[in-house]
């Protein structure tokens, strides 16, 4: 089983712990992984976009002018695509972009990045993170401490004062388990976890 160190806030090693190998050490597929990402950002999608064809247009009922003897190009309706305010020719409509990706191919997703911040040695587990206020300043030196630039915090559940301690710290973010996904993970180099999201983390992958 892999093994990571555990850090205090100060950056200070006060334990290690196994890693689970089912979750932590397989070999990462990024094929799933690619296709779990695509499927998230779809689904983030509104495709709410939407112009009106020359059916769809107001008016256009009558013809503007006689076929003939008046000098100018034929015209049938006020509604062709070729004059000002007429119907697009192909015109965007509302649409469903959402994809759906099974729990097992998610899940698997999930293994294969938890497994390469594992390998690469991107994840930082600390053995509490407690602020009785939100405070961005400790925030920043906790961060430096344990060499986190651009991180994904992780949370076994929400809390108001750590969010708003890292909302306003560029590229930091904060996240809780059930909401962690693929994703974010990448988008971020390090993942920090406190000891009890990890639990969390091993007991909902298991």
């Amino acid at each position: 089983m892999p093994k990571i160190d555990i850090l205090d806030v100060k950056g200070n090693i006060v334990g290690d712990v196994e890693l689970s190998e089912g979750i932590f050490g397989i070999e990462p597929n990024e094929y799933v992984v690619h296709e779990v990402v695509v499927a998230l950002l779809a689904n983030r999608r509104q495709g709410t976009r939407s112009a009106k064809t020359r059916s769809e247009v107001r008016g256009g009922g009558r013809k503007p002018w006689k076929q003939k003897g008046t000098g100018r190009a034929r015209a049938g309706t006020i509604r062709s695509p070729l004059w000002k305010g007429g119907g697009v020719v192909f015109a965007p409509k509302s649409r469903d972009y959402s994809k759906k990706v099974n729990k097992k191919v998610k899940a698997l997703a999930m293994k294969s990045v938890f497994s390469a911040k594992a390998q690469e040695n991107e994840i930082r587990v600390l053995n509490q993170l407690i602020m009785d206020v939100p405070k961005t300043k400790e925030m920043i030196t906790i961060l430096g401490n344990i060499n986190a630039e651009k991180a994904l915090i992780v949370l076994p559940e929400n809390n108001d004062n750590i969010f708003r301690s890292a909302n306003n710290i560029p590229k930091i973010a904060t996240t809780t388990v059930s909401e962690l996904n693929v994703y974010d993970m990448l988008k971020y180099d390090v993942l920090i976890m406190t000891q009890e999201a990890l639990e969390k983390i091993e007991e909902v992958y298991a």
